[in-house]
């Protein structure tokens, strides 16, 4: 950082004057034209500051010229008068975007984001341009700088020769949002982000990786490990977690998620159904503590083994259950009948091989330690995960039941964590790639994606609590859940060509910064706007290339359909389908 004032102009450098202010912005006659012409929107200006050693930093976001009467061409001629002379008034609309100090306690050359006084009118204005812009960016991206492994997007785009910086920290803590449309560079940046979290001895995330993009060998170093749903033919494999398999197996479920899978609120016999399998459950998973330290202390949602299928051969029995009549003989149970289409249904389940990651356990899954082992795989915390990246391949899970099965894994880590001593706890931060396909706006009632969705919710809502952090990446910001995305403070957009999804960042963007997004379909690939509290100041980036990449590139149509050979097996293609597997 430069010791002297960075912002030191002498009064013939200024440019123009404020002619008008309001509480936000502020209008600039410019001098002539020639400085005019050398004005672009988005530059930084600095103002002189009513307080003494202090500049307000403006940008740009307005250049026009305004057309007004000049006085003193006027006389008390009826010739002169029958045509009244105008004047040109060159002028800039500004908007305040932070306070530089030359001197605040012991240091020099401060940045802050609060505007303490706005200027006066026929304030001074400065272009901040060469060494002293390469400075101001300097200074800016210090404090982040300062820590031992600073979190680096890229280059400034308005001074490349500037490191652009963000406070780790805070980009975590108060949850972020990724987004840019198809081909934008999206998946370019979030690897531009992980493989500086997996450099940190001690960091701790979960990629949920929705089409395999980021579990391929182009996406590997030290610190990262890779995991995958079990797909039916690893249903009978042993020792599963070992070899990077997660099972999620059902009774990880709550009571709410159980009854959001299996249920169908439309039968008539649904209130029945919800009360006997809440019955049952809960004796077999008494039936399964007996004689442990958990006797006579669990509840509904206690995550312990027990055997759905003697829960469903339970249900059978009651469901065609015959009791005595008062005349003699028998007659239907109270319940007979009433269970046979919800019987089926679990029936289903259980025999799906689809979701056989949740309903097809071996002993290991059943086994009381199971969870200890799945939460030092999926949280880290041993020498095995080293507690850094773990990236979860969900490519091949029914997208039906994709947002309960994300939203399970959300909600189990936010759960461990509430659960954590204080003074224990470890941070985690859970990136969500294509974020648009399970933490939505759930318009259509669809109670498997509600379920999934309330996990999420109260992680954005009460996340930084815990020391959970939330990334929303996704290519379609406007089908986001709104409560979700209003709880990001940190923005990172690249390019978004469609008009609803630029209005939906442009709603989160703070007032006299809307007009940022105006710039959103212009930006170039691997090239953001990044605003929020991780970043001092709003500033459009260049994202510096990663050393890792995920198989997100665009497939190229038009070479691959001039070659003269193809490379494609359907043989294989329809093998795979037929095995619900690519292994």
């Amino acid at each position: 950082m430069a010791k002297e004032n960075i912002l030191n102009y002498s009064s013939g450098e200024s440019i123009g004057t404020i002619v008008s202010v309001d509480t936000g912005m502020a209008l600039a006659n410019i001098d002539n034209d020639a400085q005019l012409s050398k004005l672009q929107v988005n530059q930084l200006l600095a103002i002189k500051s009513p307080h003494p050693g202090r500049h307000i930093i403006g940008m740009i976001i307005k250049i026009f010229r305004k057309q007004g009467v000049d006085l003193d061409d006027f006389d008390n001629s009826e010739e002169a008068n029958s045509e009244i002379a105008t004047k040109a008034f060159n002028q800039i609309k500004i908007v305040f975007i932070g306070e530089f100090i030359d001197k605040y306690g012991k240091h020099s050359n401060v940045f802050r984001r609060n505007v303490t006084a706005v200027p006066s009118v026929d304030a001074a204005c400065y272009k901040i341009e060469g060494d002293r812009l390469s400075n101001l960016m300097k200074t800016i991206s210090s404090g982040a700088a300062a820590v031992d492994h600073p979190l680096s997007l890229g280059k400034y785009t308005m001074d490349e020769s500037s490191e652009a910086f963000l406070d780790g920290d805070k980009f975590f803590q108060r949850h972020a949002a990724i987004v840019g449309s198809t081909g934008s560079g999206k998946s370019y940046c979030v690897a531009r982000i992980v493989e500086q979290m997996a450099e940190l001895p001690n960091a701790n995330a979960i990629l949920f990786d929705l089409h395999g993009e980021y579990s391929t060998d182009t996406f590997k170093e030290e610190g990262i490990e890779h995991y995958r749903i079990a797909t039916p033919s690893d249903l009978t494999t042993g020792a599963k977690l070992p070899k990077g398999i997660l099972m999620l197996p059902y009774w990880l479920l709550t009571y709410e998620e159980m009854q959001a899978l299996l249920l169908d609120r439309s039968d008539q016999n649904a209130p029945n159904q919800a009360m006997l399998l809440s019955r049952e459950v809960l004796a077999e998973k008494n039936n399964a503590v007996i004689g442990t330290e958990y006797e006579n202390i669990i509840t509904l949602d206690s995550p312990l083994p027990y055997d759905l299928k003697k829960v469903l051969t339970e249900l059978q029995r009651i469901d065609s259950e015959r009791v005595a009549a008062a005349r003699g003989g028998d007659k239907a149970g109270p319940y007979n009948g009433k269970l046979t289409r919800f019987n089926q249904r679990l029936q289903n389940k259980l025999d799906d091989k689809r979701m056989g990651f949740m309903f097809s356990l071996t002993s290991e899954e059943l086994s009381n330690q199971w969870l200890n082992e799945f939460a030092k795989c999926l949280m880290g915390a041993d020498s095995t995960t080293k507690n850094r990246i773990k990236v979860i391949d969900f490519s091949e899970v029914p997208s039906d039941v994709l947002p309960l099965v994300i939203g399970l894994i959300a909600r189990l880590v936010f759960t461990i964590q509430q659960w954590c001593d204080e003074k224990e706890r470890h941070p985690i931060a859970l990136l969500c790639d294509e974020a648009h396909l399970y933490v939505q706006q759930n318009d259509a009632g669809d109670s498997v994606a509600e379920i999934g969705l309330k996990s999420f919710e109260r992680i954005a809502k009460e996340g930084r609590k815990y020391g959970v952090g939330l990334v929303i990446i996704s290519q379609r910001p406007s089908e986001v859940n709104r409560t979700v995305l209003s709880q990001c403070n940190n923005f990172v957009s690249l390019r978004l060509t469609n008009v609803e999804d630029q209005n939906v960042i442009r709603r989160m963007l703070p007032d006299n910064l809307g007009n940022i997004a105006d710039n959103l379909s212009l930006l170039d690939v691997g090239e953001a706007i990044v605003v929020g509290d991780a970043i001092l100041l709003p500033s459009r980036i260049k994202i510096d290339e990663p050393s890792i990449y995920p198989s997100s590139t665009t497939v190229p149509f038009w070479e691959i359909w001039s070659n003269k050979s193809t490379k494609q097996n359907l043989n294989i293609a329809i093998d795979n389908m037929i095995k619900q597997s690519k292994i």
